[in-house]
């Protein structure tokens, strides 16, 4: 079972493409070929669920003064631009010294390679995509830009390629999420974690997205005034998208009880209205309440309603950590998961370390199906009920740690490794056994070299190369910890 996304991803990505207006009457039909290679490009986006738009044909110094404007007003959350065959960088100058906005340079040729024997200049201008991009290269580093990235191929039957603009378009998807994002932030840090302050208005400065400050009693108003039948409801819905087993060896856990069900359902249908009421994409909190007051009971049972929101779509993480939130955030909108993880204790007889942690976890990305127990008490914090337990799929996994710098600057902590398919500790907690190269003690003091903040979200699948890509578009330093 896997639960739907609330929202769908979006991105508006812009098509441009770039030649040569001397080129158009010495070559009859040439321009039409081109338009016709932009149009191949347009489908291919189009069919990684982004709205495009295309600007056409800037083929001087003058026809890219006149798109700027029009691509500045589009709103783009990425621009490609088709180099379809030669073009000046007169063409391109202007554009990347005003727009802030991520640039790839698209250069698929037609043919795999050119029949030398019947050639022509036509073929070959036909064949020119790569032809302009290192001029094109010198001047973004010469605008003070970085140089942009290149998908580099053939227009037709390359998968290679392909991939490439399949992952712009998810990075795409990112970056929308994250410059229009609205992320709660709720309560306070957890007295002497000192890594997780976070500037809120740095967070808006670096990634765009508006932090929402919330109050508990945001939620509690929801929590005690409340339809019995909407309660009901979410707890049919927890049954059957969890199991509910016996416990096993740790005597704080015990088989869900009722009391702890109906407390999750009512926290969870709190937190969906509180969500939908404040119109959030996101949220960090931790608040503890009095001693055995319903502020308390609400705070310390949203476990349950996290991590169904989680799934479908809506980072959550306690901690009062909204940094790690954002990395979550990019591995949802990556498709990759991105559960609230941390270091737990190392397995040194099979080279491996438990990662996971109690609270929300993405419990799209599973093994198996997922379990509630009942915990007498939360070990660090106050309060008790109904935990989220359940080990990540098998195979490879990434970690995203955003942490910030000795001067304020955001980070990205990123690695890879892999998920076994081994027991772990049934504590009401996710964990799952972690292996990463060249062994784990190794692994352990690289990442900590790199002083990565205490949380990080964790993901399925092998997507360093990716998250690196995000880096350097939000222009924030990133570190892949060597596996080697």
């Amino acid at each position: 079972m896997a639960i739907e996304r609330r929202k769908p991803l979006e991105a508006r990505v812009g098509i441009l493409s770039v030649g040569h207006h001397v080129y158009w009457g010495q070559f009859d039909g040439l321009l039409e070929d081109m338009e016709g290679k932009a149009r191949t490009l347009e489908a291919k986006v189009f069919a990684n669920g982004v709205e495009v738009i295309n600007f056409g044909m800037v083929d001087d110094a003058q026809t890219a003064y006149a798109a700027l404007p029009k691509i500045r007003a589009a709103d783009l959350d990425l621009l490609l631009v088709d180099m379809v065959t030669y073009a000046t960088s007169s063409t391109f100058g202007v554009l990347i010294r005003a727009l802030d906005i991520p640039v790839v340079l698209v250069a698929l040729q037609p043919l795999a390679a050119m029949d030398y024997g019947h050639a022509t200049t036509y073929m070959q201008l036909c064949n020119d995509d790569f032809c302009a991009v290192p001029e094109f290269a010198a001047t973004a580093v010469r605008m003070g830009k970085r140089p942009p990235e290149v998908i580099l191929g053939q227009l037709h039957d390359d998968p290679i390629a392909d991939a490439e603009l399949a992952e712009w378009c998810q990075i795409a998807k990112v970056y929308h999420s994250l410059r229009n994002a609205r992320i709660g932030l709720m309560g306070h840090v957890l007295e002497s974690m000192l890594d997780m302050h976070t500037d809120p208005t740095a967070l808006t400065a670096t990634f765009g997205s508006h932090v929402v400050l919330c109050e508990p009693e945001d939620i509690l108003r929801h929590y005690v005034d409340q339809d019995p039948r909407l309660v009901e409801a979410k707890r049919h819905e927890i049954l059957a998208f969890f199991d509910t087993p016996d416990p096993v060896s740790d005597p704080l856990t015990l088989r869900l009880t009722e009391g702890d069900l109906t407390t999750a359902a009512r926290a969870a249908v709190a937190l969906d209205h509180f969500v939908e009421e404040k119109n959030l994409d996101g949220l960090a909190y931790y608040y503890e309440g009095l001693p055995g007051s319903e502020t308390r009971t609400l705070m310390t049972n949203l476990i349950v309603g996290n991590s169904l929101l989680q799934a479908a779509g809506f980072p959550m993480c306690g901690e009062f950590d909204i940094k790690t939130c954002v990395a979550m955030m990019v591995m949802d909108r990556l498709e990759i998961g991105g559960s609230f993880a941390e270091f737990h204790p190392i397995d040194y007889e099979r080279d491996a370390v438990l990662v996971g942690h109690d609270g929300p976890h993405h419990i799209n990305i599973a093994e198996g199906r997922p379990a509630i127990r009942s915990l007498r008490k939360y070990h660090g914090k106050p309060g008790a009920g109904a935990s989220v337990e359940f080990n990540i799929k098998e195979g490879p996994i990434t970690m995203l740690g955003n942490t910030i710098t000795a001067n304020g600057k955001f980070k990205f902590v990123i690695a890879e490794g892999q998920s076994l398919h081994l027991p772990v500790p049934p504590t009401g907690n996710t964990n799952t056994l972690g292996r990463f190269q060249p062994d784990v003690r190794t692994f352990l003091k690289r990442w900590v070299s790199e002083a990565p903040t205490h949380h990080y979200a964790l993901g399925i699948g092998h997507h360093a190369e990716t998250i690196k890509k995000i880096a350097s578009v939000l222009d924030i330093d990133a570190v892949i910890v060597a596996q080697d």
